[in-house]
Formats: C-alpha cells, sequence, structure tokens
C-alpha cells in the first residue's frame, strides 16, 4: 500500500511540474486595456478572461507551438501561434470591430429607408401616410430636401436638375419608364405603388459606381422579399377600386395588386380649371412572385398600366382650345436572382423589359410611339476581410425608339427614331479603417455604341465618426447621361452630358431624433444647346453648354420627444443657373425655387382609433421669362404654397376609413406664365397664368384587409 501511494505522489507531481503558465495583456489600439476578452488555447479547454486591467494568467499541459485565440464582442477576432514555454507577459492587441451597428456608414447624397436601412431617414410608411402624397412615393419625396416640387410636371426634379436626370431602379434593374404618360402642364406620377416595396434609397448626388446614366439622381425601390402572411386588401374610393391578395406556398409566395381609377365621376363634383373631354382613367396592376433557395432568392416582378384621357387645352396663341387625347400601354418585366455563394461570394444578377405605346391626337395631327428597351446585369461582390469589400459588374442597355408624325392637312407622315446599346462595366472597393473611418471608391467605364463614344467616371467617398452619434460624408463623382429622347431621336451626333458632384454631409442619429446637413456643388459640362424654339428636324444641335447648382438641404426628424407623434422639417436653398437649350444666356430654369421648406407631422391617437397627419409645404417663387423685360428668366411667380391634411380612422382592426385634402386653404398657386408671340396695340406681351389643373384635391377610400391573423391593416399603404 506505501508503495501505491508513493506511485500516486510522484506522478501527481509529475504532472504538476509538467503545467506551464501562460500571462499577459490585452489592449486596444490605443493601449487601453480590454476587461472581458476571452482567451483560450485552440482545440483545448485551457484559457482565461481578462480582467479590469485587461491581464490574464492561466495554466496549461500544452508544448511547443500552439494557437492562441482571443475573441471580444465589438473586437475583430485574434489568433496567433506562441511558444507555450515562454508566452509570459505578452502584449496582445485587437482591433475593433467594422460589423457592429455603431460603424460609420457613408450618407453623402443618400437617404435610405427599409428594415435593411442602418438610420431611416425616410420609412416606407411615410409613402402613404404623409397627408398630400395620396400614395405616390414622388410625392413622398418631395418633401425631402434637395428636391423640387414642380406641380405642372409632377416627377423628381433633384437639385436643379430635370426631371428625366434621375433614374428610377426596381431591384437594382433600371426602369425606363417610371412615369405615366401625359401632355404639357399635366402632372403624371410614378406607375408604381408602394404596396410591393419594403425599402427605397434616394440618392439626390454622389451615388455608387453601380449605377449610371443619372446626371443628378437615383431612386432605388427594393420589393418585399418575403411575404408575411396570406391576405386580400379591397379598397373602395373615391376616385376608384383596388384589389391586392398574397398567397403562400412552400418556399413561394406571389403578391398582386390591381386598381381601376376614373377621375370622370370625382370631377363632376369638383371644379376644375381645365376642359375635359374625358377625364383620366387607368387600369393597372403589379405582381411579384418570388421562390426561396438554401443560400439565394429568385423575384419575378410585373407591372402593367393601360391609361388615356381627353382634354382641351388653352393657349394665348390660339383663338380656340386644342384637343389633346392620350392613350398610353406600359408594360414592365423584371427578373433578379441573389444568392450566397460561399467563402464571402456574393452574386446578384437579373434583366428587365420595358414596353410604353403612346397614342397622341393633336390639333395639328396624330403622334405615334413605342420604346422597348433591356437592361441586362450582374453583380458579384466579397468580403476579402472584414474591413475590405469589392464589387464588380457590368451592365448592357438596349434602347429602340421609333416615332411617327401625320399631319392632318396633307396626312403627309414623318419617321424617325433611333436604337441605342450601351455597355458598362464598374469595380468599387469599401475600405474599413476602424468603426470610425470608411473608405468607398470605385470607377465606371461605359460604351455608347450609338453616340460612339466611351467614357470613364471615377467615384470616392468617405465616412468619418466624430462621436458616438455622429458622422461627416464626403463623396465625389463624375457622372454622365446620354441626351433625352427629344434629342436623340433626331441627332445621333451628340455627346454625353457631364456633372461633377462634389458633397459634405454630417448627420447626426440618437434615439429616434435624426438631424442632417448636406452642402453640395455640381459642375455641368456638355450640356445639349439647339438653335429653335424646340427641338425638330432641321434643329441645330450641340454639346456647348454648361452650369452649376450649389446649396444646403436640412432635415430633422424626431418621432421620440412626444409619445405617439413623429414629424420633419426640411429646408432646401440653391443657387443654381445653365446655359442650355435654346437659353440666349446663363440664367436660373423656370423650374427652381430657390428655397423650399416642407413640415409632416402624424399624430396617432388612441382615444379616437386615429392617425391624423398635416404637410405643408412652400417654396419661393419660380424663374418665368417676360418679354416684356429684358433680363432672361428674370422675373418670379409668387411663393407656392399647399397645406394637406389626413385622418385614417380604424372602424375596426382591419376596417379603415381614410380622409384626405390637399391645399385645404385654397392657395391659388401659380406656376408660370404663357406669353403671347406678337405685342398687342400697347407694344406689350399678353400672357395668361399657368395653374394647377384643380385648386385642390379630395379623397375619400374605406380599406379593408382579409386575413387569418385577424389584426393586419392597411394603415401602411395609406
Amino acid at each position: 500500500m506505501k508503495t501505491l501511494y508513493a506511485l500516486l505522489f510522484i506522478l501527481s507531481c509529475g504532472i504538476t511540474f509538467a503545467q506551464t503558465e501562460i500571462s499577459g495583456t490585452v489592449v486596444d489600439q490605443k493601449n487601453r486595456p480590454l476587461a472581458g476578452a476571452n482567451l483560450f488555447i485552440d482545440g483545448t479547454y485551457d484559457g482565461a478572461t481578462t480582467d479590469e486591467n485587461g491581464k490574464f494568467s492561466f495554466t496549461t499541459t500544452e508544448i511547443g507551438s500552439k494557437k492562441l485565440v482571443i475573441t471580444m464582442i465589438t473586437y475583430e477576432d485574434f489568433s496567433q501561434v506562441i511558444d507555450v514555454a515562454i508566452c509570459k507577459n505578452k502584449t496582445f492587441v485587437l482591433r475593433e470591430s467594422v460589423n457592429t451597428l455603431d460603424t460609420v456608414i457613408i450618407t453623402a447624397g443618400t437617404f435610405d429607408s427599409g428594415e435593411k436601412a442602418r438610420v431611416s431617414v425616410l420609412k416606407p410608411l411615410d409613402i402613404v401616410t404623409t397627408a398630400g402624397s395620396n400614395g405616390n412615393i414622388v410625392a413622398a419625396l418631395q418633401t425631402l430636401p434637395g428636391t423640387q416640387t414642380v406641380g405642372e410636371d409632377g416627377r423628381l426634379f433633384v437639385r436643379g436638375g430635370e426631371a428625366d436626370e434621375t433614374q428610377t431602379f426596381v431591384d437594382g434593374i433600371r426602369v425606363a419608364q417610371p412615369y405615366g404618360a401625359t401632355t404639357g402642364n399635366l402632372p403624371t406620377r410614378g406607375r408604381f405603388s408602394p404596396f410591393l416595396f419594403s425599402g427605397i434609397s434616394f440618392s439626390t448626388g454622389g451615388y455608387s459606381a453601380e449605377y449610371g446614366e443619372a446626371l443628378s439622381s437615383v431612386l432605388l425601390l427594393n420589393t418585399v422579399d418575403e411575404a408575411t402572411e396570406e391576405k386580400t386588401d379591397v379598397s373602395l374610393m373615391t376616385v376608384g377600386l383596388g384589389l391586392a391578395n398574397t398567397q403562400k406556398w412552400g418556399n413561394n409566395s406571389l403578391t398582386f395588386n390591381t386598381a381601376y381609377v376614373d377621375l370622370a365621376p370625382y370631377q363632376k363634383l369638383i371644379p376644375q380649371n381645365v376642359s375635359w373631354n374625358k377625364p383620366f382613367r387607368s387600369l393597372s396592376g403589379e405582381a411579384v412572385y418570388r421562390h426561396s433557395f438554401s443560400n439565394g432568392i429568385f423575384k419575378l416582378y410585373a407591372a402593367f398600366d393601360a391609361s388615356e384621357f381627353d382634354i382641351n387645352q388653352e393657349s394665348i396663341n390660339e383663338p380656340i382650345l386644342s384637343r389633346v387625347k392620350l392613350s398610353n400601354n406600359n408594360f414592365y418585366l423584371n427578373a433578379s436572382y441573389k444568392a450566397n455563394l460561399g467563402n464571402q461570394w456574393k452574386l446578384f444578377t437579373g434583366m428587365a423589359y420595358g414596353y410604353s405605346q403612346n397614342d397622341i391626337s393633336i390639333y395639328n395631327g396624330k403622334l405615334f410611339n413605342v420604346e422597348n428597351s433591356n437592361h441586362f446585369k450582374v453583380k458579384v461582390n466579397k468580403a476579402l476581410t472584414e474591413r475590405i469589400k469589392i464589387t464588380f459588374g457590368g451592365d448592357y442597355f438596349i434602347t429602340k425608339f421609333d416615332e411617327y408624325f401625320k399631319q392632318a392637312v396633307d396626312l403627309s407622315r414623318y419617321d424617325y427614331g433611333y436604337d441605342a446599346n450601351i455597355a458598362a462595366a464598374y469595380v468599387e472597393t469599401d475600405i474599413f479603417f476602424s468603426r470610425k473611418l470608411g473608405l468607398k471608391v470605385g470607377a465606371r467605364v461605359s460604351n455608347n455604341e450609338y453616340l460612339k463614344e466611351t467614357i470613364l467616371t471615377p467615384r470616392l467617398s468617405m465616412g468619418y465618426k466624430v462621436s458616438p452619434a455622429g458622422q461627416l460624408s464626403l463623396a465625389y463623382g463624375m457622372f454622365t447621361q446620354a441626351p433625352r429622347q427629344e434629342y436623340l431621336k433626331f441627332a445621333n451626333y451628340l455627346s454625353s452630358e457631364k456633372a461633377n458632384h462634389y458633397i459634405l454631409n454630417y448627420l447626426y442619429y440618437k434615439e429616434g431624433k435624426t438631424f442632417r446637413a448636406e452642402v453640395y456643388y455640381k459642375k455641368y459640362g456638355a450640356l445639349v444647346k439647339y438653335d429653335d424654339a424646340a427641338p425638330n428636324f432641321s434643329t441645330n444641335f450641340n454639346n456647348n453648354g454648361d452650369g452649376y447648382a450649389k446649396g444646403i438641404d436640412i432635415l430633422w426628424r424626431d418621432n421620440k420627444s412626444v409619445k405617439n407623434l413623429e414629424y420633419w422639417i426640411s429646408y432646401s436653398y440653391i443657387d443654381t443657373q445653365r446655359d442650355y437649350k435654346n437659353y440666349p444666356t446663363e440664367a436660373t430654369p423656370s423650374f427652381v425655387a430657390n428655397q423650399s421648406l416642407a413640415i409632416v407631422g402624424k399624430w396617432w391617437i388612441d382615444k379616437w382609433k386615429s392617425q391624423l397627419s398635416v404637410t405643408n409645404s412652400f417654396s419661393t417663387g419660380r424663374p418665368y421669362n417676360n418679354p416684356n423685360e429684358s433680363t432672361y428668366l428674370g422675373s418670379k411667380t409668387k411663393g407656392y404654397n399647399n397645406l394637406s391634411l389626413s385622418w385614417a380612422y380604424l372602424i375596426s382592426q382591419q376596417k379603415i376609413l381614410y380622409f384626405s385634402a390637399s391645399n385645404v386653404l385654397a392657395t391659388q398657386n401659380v406656376y408660370g406664365y404663357e406669353y403671347a408671340n406678337t405685342a398687342n396695340t400697347n407694344g406689350l406681351y399678353d400672357r395668361r397664368a399657368i395653374r394647377p389643373t384643380a385648386d385642390q384635391f379630395f379623397f375619400i377610400g374605406f380599406f379593408w384587409t382579409i386575413s387569418d391573423n385577424k389584426s393586419d391593416n392597411q394603415l401602411k399603404n395609406l
């Protein structure tokens, strides 16, 4: 027995003597001790946790070279091969992880929304609950700084740029015809309902190299990735009817909505400022099919729109009203696939097809055109490290436009159009030096076969956190865009128009409060000029135009200070001039107001089961050209003001009664003036005001949701 005890004693002493102590300190890059870091020898249970001074020590029976692993929340995982025998009082430095919520984000020139946005300045819900928007994505965006309210047009005008300088993309694929068809001084609206979209990214400048052919702005709409439940939505409105349905089975889901709009009954009750033979009516619909794979998702999106109207338009230069009859058919198809390929590789690919047909009868003849457009896209990105990500890809755009005009008198016909193919490739790298400093650098090269040109455009942006809640961002980029359709159909010898953007942005976000201020400067070059009153067959075009735009945009949003109340205030100041089109000199374009202010508030009242919303939009006067004065575009209209209200009342959880009214103060807004071509007997040119088609718009709707959970409703879609 004594022999056995002696043997056990010798063995235990041998084990004790075989243990080796490992010790040291864990610090950050500023040599500050890190408490709570976990250390262990890879493949063993030997390890420890650092104390409040960042120090640690533990013993191990391992010998030789082993891998020491250190992990800590908000820091990058660390590993190093050590010699166990001599690893004492060593110092190990951890780097902050950039995959955390408080990492800098580059925000210069871009507003993001949706569940994937780190900072949502405008939520998808705002598109439909903002008074005055009436479910129109563009109208809701016009409450943000950097946009212009151009009531006689209805499209997006951004920072001194015309509406066609903003491109729209659905799930990363371009929409060639994003707006409904219209005629002079009749506002249009976007074709897309917010019903199917979960997120929006709206760039007012300085956008990524992934996108091109946009001189001023990019609007990205992202469809819902996954349907939450099966349901049916019914809409009964003073302007029409709507129906939507969602179905789910296995890894598949299908959502569609359709709407019929007819303004004839409404316009019989509400006075109009124009003479309608047949008020606007349309039948439209959208659908998105989704199939989820283990490593990706396929989406198929389709939208159609058939609309028509017949109107008598007034002109001071015509003794009688001019009749315009328009019929438009539009179809858009978008298919996309994105997948995780493994080893940090990701793939996105997609294609889109757009078709638009306009049949327009006017007083002196018939205008008919058809546009077919395609977009093919592939994008690949890979995280090389936690701090470096590279993205590269390519686009191919095909546009075929055909138009003819047939004169009413002698039936002579003029045919014209163009085929334009654009191939583009880009590469972009995101580099995070730390949680506080990030950089995005890239370039895009494009070749326009129709214009016979190849252009390289660089992009650069960066962000720096100046405090836990505040950060600065900078952006620079060169942007190009082929001339507009009304020029290309007559001339193939033009070059792309150009703009250089310089942006400085400050963003503060904390506990539901957002402050955003941005200053910018844009320099335009190679703008198209021509020598006629309007472009035609014999017009001489050139790229000798130029211009600039500079200003400041400010936004404050708060949904925390007052219970159930959220509001935002946006302000814009812009100084811009252009020498383009048939301008005789550089001047501020007629669609630009130097100052704009929007105040939006939404208040949920539990006792009333209601949401009240108010929007007040104001802008200073816009320039117009008065031939009775010597200065070109030297006169200005009076200021624009529009106060809109809405009230959503929950009859029951799934039934909503909705009221809205635009311009409740009946402000007599004037968009500009049309002058006579010849002077009167007093040597002065007479004029008429260009005003809204109606001073006010009233809307009443009943919305009913049918679903198994009995709680979902259409409040988010109002």
